[in-house]
């Protein structure tokens, strides 16, 4: 027989197996002599009250075997074939594209203009160290896109969009824990997620499709609503190709992209997003906040059988949202400018989330009407506002990849720090006015924000803690037009636009499920 039941217990059990069994076979009033397997179907953490529990959905079979399941995909072989598509980059949404592509006797063709995901970390390196920005290997651009090596947080609310089950699955396929489908929320880490990612670009070469590094997309020849070429551009040459599908997956920070559809007159629009800092306490602070502790021995005691905490915070502050963005447990804030004379800051975390500390981006939601001193540009009037407040971060940060700080409580009460704590951001801070790069309205709107997080978060609003700037690239501020249902450029009916880039996603299990959209819609 089999069941499902779902029940509250302890950290300590949870995390034991033997005790988890025994707990379940009182679940079901088993008697003795019965046979017992099960396996959890879904985990999350009740941190509500000061006993912390966990809830579990589990599948018990009694007296019975519990079947396996295995994870397989028919991936078809598709060098021969005559039906091919395009893709302009290699991140989730990309790489996605590509496996449906697969799935359905198309040859997929990814274009990056990044490096494998291999060779991209000398180039995180020489950021971090050296303070060196490769403006086409960086933390943005390269195989498997930004989210390969900012964390690779597999949560969403995107559950309408496409298959969320189907993109875990394959992640396990190419080498993901288990773990991620069951996880309420569920998470790669930056340390596991290259060898994946090279998973599943030996998955595409071996079914025949093709992966081209280093190589990036500088115009492309239009006839009869649709595009006939792409000319491109490597380290040694440039070539002109012929196409006749092109998926656009090129992520939030392909800057020269919107400017090249801009240029060709192709219609875009100016979409709202959200700027603001990294904020970083220690860990332990945010542990026990959190689980309700009010020493160190007993936030020890507790993280033996609980990870790392982490928070979500949300406020209304003069009719606009702030918010914490991409926390990061355990973690490490990272330089990700994609150009030298700018800083931008992103949070990542290893697999262990066992880094000293917490951290997240805090951020004001910004809408059109923000954008009006830039109308000169159009629909990338919120482009250059972006522009503008990492060039000032990048200027007042002493113009290297030294970002601009204060501690946190500092921040609330309009005061330059006289020192600044350890920080786990590897280039370094400066003590600074953050006023000064974020402006008034958005430095004002934090302000208010962080000082209703400290009171929903007693301990949070600390002097321990440290603001970082800036926090710019939550998401696009440009997206690209679709038919929405076709899924083509309204004006090009071979393009479509895809995944964060084009404004249709927000992490990557939403870039994934866009992917296969967008591979799903490709006509011949």
């Amino acid at each position: 027989m089999q069941t499902k039941l779902q029940f509250q217990t302890s950290p300590q059990i949870a995390a034991n197996d033997a005790l988890l069994k025994e707990e379940v076979r009182e679940q079901l009033l088993l008697k003795e002599d019965s046979t017992l397997q099960f396996k959890i179907l879904k985990r999350s953490i009740d941190a509500r009250g000061r006993a912390i529990r966990i809830n579990l959905s589990i599948l018990a079979a009694v007296n019975e075997e519990l079947p396996i399941e295995k994870i397989v995909f028919e991936y078809l072989h598709v060098s021969a074939s005559t039906r091919t598509c395009h893709i302009i980059g290699g991140g989730p949404a990309g790489l996605f594209a590509a496996l449906r592509c697969l799935e359905t006797g198309i040859k997929p063709i990814v274009i990056e203009r990044g490096k494998d995901v291999k060779a991209r970390r000398r180039d995180l390196a020489a950021i971090n160290k050296d303070q060196i920005v490769n403006p086409e290997s960086n933390y943005c651009f390269g195989e498997g896109g930004a989210g390969t090596y900012s964390d690779g947080k597999l949560y969403t609310r995107s559950n309408k969009r496409g298959d969320v089950e189907k993109v875990l699955k394959t992640l396990v396929f190419h080498g993901a824990s288990r773990d991620i489908m069951i996880d309420a929320h569920p998470h790669i880490g930056t340390n596991k997620l290259p060898q994946l990612i090279q998973q599943i670009r030996e998955t595409i070469l071996s079914h025949g499709g093709e992966v081209w590094f280093n190589t990036k997309m500088i115009d492309f020849t239009i006839k009869e609503e649709k595009i006939v070429s792409l000319l491109l551009e490597n380290e040694s040459n440039t070539k002109e190709v012929p196409i006749s599908n092109l998926i656009l997956a090129t992520g939030h920070s392909a800057r020269d992209i919107y400017e090249l559809l801009h240029t060709k007159q192709l219609i875009l629009e100016a979409k709202p997003f959200a700027i603001g800092v990294r904020a970083e306490h220690p860990q332990e602070l945010i542990d026990s906040i959190q689980y309700h502790c009010s020493t160190g021995a007993e936030v020890h005691d507790k993280r033996q059988y609980l990870p790392a905490a982490s928070y979500s915070l949300v406020q209304q502050i003069g009719g606009r949202g702030v918010y914490s963005f991409c926390m990061c447990p355990g973690g490490i804030i990272a330089p990700c400018a994609t150009a030298q004379e700018e800083i931008v800051t992103n949070g990542w975390s290893p697999s262990k989330r066992n880094n000293p500390y917490a951290n997240s981006g805090i951020v004001v939601g910004l809408e059109l009407k923000d954008f009006e001193p830039y109308k000169e540009f159009g629909p990338l009037a919120g482009l250059e506002l972006q522009k503008k407040l990492e060039k000032l971060a990048w200027h007042h940060g002493g113009k290297t990849q030294t970002a601009p700080a204060q501690r946190l409580a500092d921040f609330t009460n309009g005061k330059i720090s006289s020192s600044l704590p350890a920080c786990s951001y590897q280039p370094g801070l400066r003590s600074v006015d953050l006023r000064h790069v974020l402006g008034p309205m958005i430095g004002e709107a934090l302000k208010a924000g962080l000082k209703s997080f400290g009171g929903k978060m007693r301990g949070y609003l600390t002097n321990e803690a440290v603001v970082v700037g800036v926090e710019s690239r939550t998401s696009t501020p440009v997206r690209i037009p679709r038919d929405k249902d076709l899924l083509h450029h309204p004006q090009l009916t071979n393009l479509f636009p895809c995944g964060e880039g084009a404004g249709y996603a927000g992490g990557i299990m939403s870039a994934a499920m866009d992917g296969e959209r967008c591979a799903n819609s490709i006509k011949f």
